[in-house]
């Protein structure tokens, strides 16, 4: 009988592949006729008794009950032809009329194990796919130096729903624009015509060799994760090589760039940053960012449009102190273009994603408030230690326990807890934080599949007393999750503190790996419930107090995804909320409304914002290169009078140009090689070539280390709250 190996305490918010670990190079690809027909795969009774399985587990172990009926079988349909082609580039409206037929009878073959109607799907995508490539390869190079760029003609980055072409020539029409946007990209960064013709036509040739290689085993990960997908976002299906990038994301002591990616459309997506891992010190890479291509140390990038994800992994992944360079798309950029990164590629360690404080002063009249500020970039343990039965083993609530104690002799006057970006970890380190600053009491719900809710922690697991009972506010934004908002969540039903920033992610379900014949299932069996019993899961922690935000809601965040399950309460906890901050909330707001109206760095992030909507309402972009030219001229101009408008509030010297990518590329890349350098020694040498680097820094770092503008507005906040409750300028009891 099959054991189920349940991850309950694994509450990061995205599950896809991550990138540790060294993987061996590939092998060489052989090369594909133009128009060598594309050999259609069939699945093999492996696969037939694998779905079948995970069939019975979904229908039998999925918090969502669900039956297996047209209505199913529908919803399986529109997103397995989503997966295949959602900007409806590749098949004709009479494939789709085509495939229409299978719409209601999905259900049918999962029951007989018969798969020969989603595999016929996948087998005419690798033919359109292939139509398309060697339409491409064809073009190039002759064909493409006719291409008039003096011409007003426009190319929709937004086609999920449009029409399906309804014939060849329409589809022809599309391809030719969207290559002479990628010529006309490449132009634009100062590349000849010659080069850009060649470099085209190994991408487009990798993807037909790629194409070419495809097998049966592509074709049933693509549908099998349509079937999971339609019960929740975060059920999977992993074949056996997922399941072996699965297992290795769910460690943090392999070697990589730390972070973690999924396939959206023909690009390799980032979806989340590990804290304290190269990438995200790097401070390059951002959550949305799509990399297009990717190099190792100082050869050259290879292009990875079109790649399969797990090829995309295995390219970037590899051993400790060796660069990896990724040219990407900004999560920011409304014409595709894009930009060269370097990364240093290190282990993630323990000690690095560990909490820390500081104190920040926050005048009051004619005193200064120390307000102490402790960030959790995750919340960690080491199990390892923790089952040796090691008294000093490393956790979150140990290291914030500590952190606390120093501040109170310190006589900080209020502490904050800096979420942001904290995208989950141990749900026992959750319940261990939330009894530092509450005493005794539920935490969290889970609600089961069957219906039984389970109170969390229970009462011989919690401690009585609390180590901290002074002013708490808690600082979220859009990447705070799962186990971050089983915290939020607690601190703000009792009263406890205020909770200030971005609305968080919205994860709030629970998923357990069951082993398959053939792969693994990664299945939802439970929903996580504050104890005031509303579900974290969609909506997430609403903030009392919202600050501005950049990210696209849109994009970022459980409400983004297909098929996510819908918010909704259970019966509260018994529990006994220490206050009510509601009566407090419009003043609180108000002041914080006159502050950010004059503040240089609030004015800053709302002009950005602002001007990243406009950006991202541009669905259709000029293929005329000097209008082109002059969009991202004018786009490059209001970026720098956003930022001089800052700096001269702020008595700050003024730029004439924004910082280019390729300086920040090798002030990196410097910075990194040092770090490589300094971790080869022990801790002592580490830390003074740490101490070292920071007296040497030049007065552009300095810069980029002024006071974080939110977290100074959080200190005032917390102060305004002290003041209306009348609480001690002094925490110390």
């Amino acid at each position: 009988m099959n054991k189920t190996r349940t991850v309950l305490v694994k509450t990061s918010a995205f599950l896809s592949l991550s990138l540790f670990a060294a993987f061996p190079t590939f092998a060489t690809i052989p090369v594909a006729e133009i128009d060598a027909p594309f050999e259609a795969r069939t699945y093999t009774q492996t696969q037939v008794t694998s779905s079948k399985q995970s069939l019975h587990q979904l229908l039998g172990r999925h918090y969502e009950k669900q039956r297996l009926n047209d209505d199913l079988s529908s919803k399986i349909y529109d997103l397995y032809l989503k997966s295949m082609d959602g900007t409806h580039s590749y098949f004709l409206a009479s494939d789709v009329a085509e495939f229409e037929k299978y719409r209601l009878k999905l259900d049918d073959g999962l029951i007989r194990g018969n798969l020969d109607a989603p595999f016929a799907m996948y087998n005419r995508l690798q033919q359109r796919v292939t139509e398309r490539l060697s339409f491409l390869l064809k073009q190039l190079p002759e064909k493409a130096k006719d291409y008039d760029f003096d011409k007003d003609e426009l190319l929709s980055l937004d086609r999920e729903n449009v029409e399906w072409s309804t014939s060849t020539e329409e589809l022809d029409d599309l391809w030719r624009k969207r290559l002479k946007n990628s010529i006309l990209n490449l132009r634009l960064a100062d590349k000849e015509d010659d080069d850009i013709y060649e470099l085209l036509s190994k991408r487009y040739q990798n993807q037909l060799n790629r194409t070419h290689l495809a097998n049966e085993e592509d074709g049933f990960q693509v549908y099998m994760n349509a079937v999971t997908h339609a019960f929740d976002p975060h059920t999977a299906y992993f074949s056996p090589r997922n399941t072996e990038n699965f297992n290795i994301n769910m460690s943090l002591s392999l070697q990589g760039i730390g972070a973690v990616l999924q396939t959206e459309d023909e690009h390799t997506k980032v979806v989340r940053l590990v804290p304290a891992g190269p990438a995200d010190k790097a401070g390059q890479l951002q959550t949305a960012d799509k990399i297009t291509g990717v190099g190792q140390g100082d050869e050259e990038i290879v292009d990875v449009i079109g790649w399969r994800l797990d090829e995309v992994v295995d390219l970037i992944r590899g051993a400790k102190g060796t660069t990896v360079r990724l040219e990407i798309i900004p999560s920011d950029a409304n014409d595709l273009k894009t930009k060269v990164i370097s990364i240093v590629r290190d282990e993630v360690k323990l000690e690095e994603q560990s909490a820390q404080k500081e104190i920040i002063e926050i005048p009051q009249g004619d005193k200064v408030l120390k307000i102490g500020v402790i960030d959790i970039p995750t919340f960690y343990i080491d199990f390892q230690g923790r089952q040796e039965g090691k008294k000093d083993f490393k956790s979150t609530t140990r290291d914030v326990e500590k952190l606390v104690n120093e501040l109170k002799e310190e006589n900080i006057d209020g502490i904050i807890v800096d979420l942001r970006n904290n995208g989950g970890g141990s749900l026992d380190e959750a319940l261990n934080l939330t009894d530092l600053f509450i005493d005794r009491g539920p935490v969290v719900q889970v609600r089961y599949s069957n219906g039984y809710v389970q109170v969390l922690p229970e009462d011989k697991n919690q401690k009585a007393g609390i180590v901290y009972d002074g002013p708490i506010a808690v600082l979220t934004n859009r990447l705070s999750a799962s186990a971050s908002e089983i915290f939020a969540g607690a601190i703000q039903d009792y009263g406890r503190g205020i909770i200030v920033g971005g609305q968080t992610f919205g994860k709030g379900t629970v998923q357990s790996v069951l082993p398959l014949e053939h792969g693994q299932l990664k299945l939802t069996q439970a929903k996580f419930y504050r104890v005031s019993g509303d579900s974290t899961q969609h909506q997430g922690v609403i903030p009392d107090i919202l600050f501005p935000t950049l990210f696209d809601k849109e994009k970022i965040g459980e409400s983004a995804l297909d098929e996510a399950l819908a918010w909704d309460t259970i019966r509260p906890a018994g529990y006994k909320a220490k206050r009510d901050f509601q009566q407090w909330l419009p003043v609180l707001r108000e002041s914080h409304q006159s502050r950010i109206e004059s503040n240089p760095d609030f004015i800053y992030l709302h002009n950005q914002k602002e001007l990243m909507t406009e950006l991202r309402q541009r669905t259709d972009i000029t293929l005329n290169e000097k209008k082109r030219k002059q969009e991202r001229e004018d786009n490059e101009k209001q970026r720098l009078e956003i930022e001089n408008k800052r700096r001269k509030a702020k008595g700050m010297e003024l730029l004439t140009e924004l910082k280019s990518d390729d300086d920040s590329d090798k002030k990196d890349a410097k910075k990194k090689k040092e770090k490589a350098e300094a971790d080869s020694k022990d801790d002592k040498d580490m830390a003074d070539a740490k101490s070292d680097d920071n007296s040497s820094e030049d007065e552009s770092d300095k810069e980029d280390k002024e006071p974080d503008a939110l977290l100074m507005e959080t200190g005032n906040i917390l102060v305004d709250l002290m003041r209306l409750t009348k609480t001690p300028t002094t925490a110390q009891k």
